[in-house]
């Protein structure tokens, strides 16, 4: 059987996508899918690449990865928002850490 398997993933922010997709666009043709990509990421990523990185690392230390990266995609604003990235997830998280989340959050939001 001829196939792909993968080996390994792991989540990145929209912002490493916007980073990636931009520089293989300046030495390629951008497929369709990749184009959508593109314009979805320049559209809805809120923080630069290096703002990013330390959001996540700074929530890596409340969080596993895969949620500091979600937050750090989204923003939430307040406790409900942050309830809902959480909403599927069979993961605890009392309200001091939201807070706390929340804290974090703002010092780099940039609205």
């Amino acid at each position: 059987m001829i196939g792909k398997k993968v080996l390994e993933t792991e989540p990145v922010p929209t912002a490493e996508v916007k980073e990636i997709l931009e520089g293989f666009a300046a030495e390629h043709d951008l497929t369709y899918e990749q184009n959508l990509t593109l314009d979805h990421v320049i559209k809805f990523s809120k923080l630069e690449l290096e703002d990013s990185n330390k959001l996540i690392g700074e929530l890596e230390e409340l969080l596993k990865k895969k949620y500091a990266v979600r937050i750090t995609d989204m923003l939430p604003e307040d406790l409900a928002d942050l309830r809902l990235l959480f909403a599927k997830e069979r993961i605890p998280i009392k309200n001091e850490d939201m807070e706390q989340i929340l804290k974090i959050v703002d010092k780099y939001r940039t609205e």
